[in-house]
């Protein structure tokens, strides 16, 4: 595997050689973007609709030459290049939920003005904050409205399963803005959001408590 950036560390260890590849500018947003499905070229602008699309092609580029990424034919009506992870880049995903769960608890407080919320980050959000060991003997299902982002998530036996869009069959829909996050800390139980108007919900509201059980950041 050779070198694919100019920017080394001159350090003989794997943390560095790996913070060569990855801590590039936007590699790693590309990285979790692709962690919830391999995505064209014009899906990944979308969902990262501040990176200028010189810089796409050269991450994309750097990434392929590592190994973390490649491309293949979408069998997709309208055909086209797919980018999808390797092995070596799905190898990733604890980093990408681990620096989430970092980011969520200390350094992510209210949205910035020009901020938004993507299908990607938010699956991905769902899945940093699961908490497995509260999920045994569980199966529930949600679906998750932040404005234009739909989302949803089936949990069983365990595990989540996560995916864009609704879900008809949902056992509880929640309708949330940031005040979402203040539930998943604590600060606020799920009642008193409930209560005040900043998250509402169509279904029974003891889901809704067993949603902030699920989720923790």
């Amino acid at each position: 595997m050779g070198m694919v950036s100019t920017r080394t560390y001159g350090q003989f260890c794997g943390f560095a050689r790996a913070v060569e590849i990855v801590g590039e500018r936007w590699a790693m947003l590309l990285v979790r973007d692709l962690l919830v499905g391999p995505k064209r070229f014009g899906e990944l602008q979308r969902g990262l609709p501040k990176i200028p699309t010189n810089i796409l092609t050269a991450r994309l580029k750097e990434l392929e030459a590592a190994g973390i990424v490649r491309r293949r034919a979408s069998t997709q009506p309208g055909g086209g290049v797919l980018y999808e992870l390797t092995p070596s880049g799905e190898e990733l995903e604890p980093a990408v939920l681990a620096l989430g769960r970092w980011g969520a608890k200390n350094v992510l407080d209210a949205p910035r003005p020009d901020e938004i919320v993507t299908n990607d980050s938010m699956i991905m959000a769902l899945r940093t904050t699961f908490q497995p060991k509260n999920a045994k003997g569980v199966h529930a299902s949600y679906e998750l409205r932040m404005g234009p982002v739909v989302i949803h998530a089936r949990i069983g036996n365990g595990k989540i399963e996560t995916g864009a869009g609704p879900l008809p069959d949902a056992d509880l829909i929640i309708d949330a803005g940031p005040a979402l996050k203040s539930v998943m800390t604590g600060e606020i139980s799920p009642r008193e959001a409930i209560a005040n108007k900043s998250v509402h919900i169509i279904g029974d509201p003891a889901l809704f408590d067993r949603f902030a059980e699920l989720f923790k950041i």
